[in-house]
């Protein structure tokens, strides 16, 4: 009997896998693409090949499951997933589902639909509502390099990104423990940040001036689907209006240890914030 890892091979699923790996465990993957999975993780895994969709095919053998989906029909795929877990027979004594913090806003709605149709199959599990992950902020290294900028429409207000590193900490401790089943973890990162001083930190890390514009909603508005844009022009209001300045003490309760900091998410990342060629200082 293993854990099944979903979005294995995304930014907090892989990290979810390797730290199962480095366990001495040996996961079961089910991924879209053998080929990357393989990639990242060598015979480390086991992989199975499907869509989230129908996983009814991928629990043979599959103790707990690691669930991660998106998008604004995410409850379709969280239900399917859970009855197909609890039809399965062994069904997952432990199930981590991570979902948006606050659940009233931007695709907040989405996973707590998925959240009801997990409860409502019956299957244990273990939610786990992470605040905004600092890896969103990639998205503004391209004017970073060329223009020395940040545009956001989130005026003064404050966000606590979360370390990625956290969320993957969390999610392996609930699969392995059982201490928080039936429990739904509110995870943020150790201080709330306005942009403006998100970007001086990311500025200071590459040792540039980074100045703030900022922008309207619709200016802000990504040129993506619909849904997914709404919700995220829903999320930047949000936090102008000072709604997701909540900091909470998740981390430190499950693993004894504060969260991780932005200034070291930016020092690790700086590398993807500078023009290719440059170095620290120039």
């Amino acid at each position: 009997m293993t854990c099944l890892v979903t979005g294995a091979t995304g930014n907090v699923g892989s990290l979810v896998t390797q730290r199962l790996i480095d366990r001495g465990d040996r996961p079961a993957v089910f991924v879209r693409d053998a080929k990357t999975a393989r990639r990242l993780f060598g015979d480390g895994v086991e992989i199975r090949v499907g869509d989230l969709a129908d996983i009814s095919g991928a629990l043979d053998g599959i103790r707990d499951l690691f669930l991660l989906n998106s998008g604004p029909d995410l409850e379709v795929r969280d239900r399917a997933a859970a009855l197909a877990a609890k039809a399965a027979g062994g069904a997952p004594s432990g199930q981590a589902l991570h979902a948006g913090r606050e659940q009233r806003v931007g695709t907040g709605p989405w996973h707590a639909r998925g959240e009801q149709a997990v409860r409502e199959s019956g299957v244990p599990f273990t939610f786990i509502r992470a605040s905004a992950f600092m890896s969103n902020a990639l998205s503004w290294a391209y004017t970073m390099k060329r223009e020395g900028v940040l545009r956001t429409s989130t005026g003064r207000g404050k966000i606590a990104f979360i370390h990625p590193d956290d969320i993957a900490d969390v999610a392996v401790k609930a699969l392995t423990t059982r201490a928080h089943q039936g429990k739904a973890l509110v995870i943020t990162g150790r201080r709330a940040l306005t942009y403006r001083a998100m970007a001086s930190k990311t500025g200071a890390a590459i040792g540039k001036t980074v100045r703030l514009e900022g922008i309207s909603d619709e200016d802000a508005r990504p040129d993506f689907e619909p849904a997914y844009a709404d919700a995220l022009v829903d999320i930047w209001r949000a936090i102008r209006e000072g709604r997701l300045a909540t900091v909470t003490d998740g981390v430190q309760r499950v693993l004894g240890r504060k969260p991780v900091t932005f200034d070291r998410w930016v020092e690790e990342n700086a590398g993807a914030f500078r023009r290719s060629g440059t170095t620290r200082g120039k």
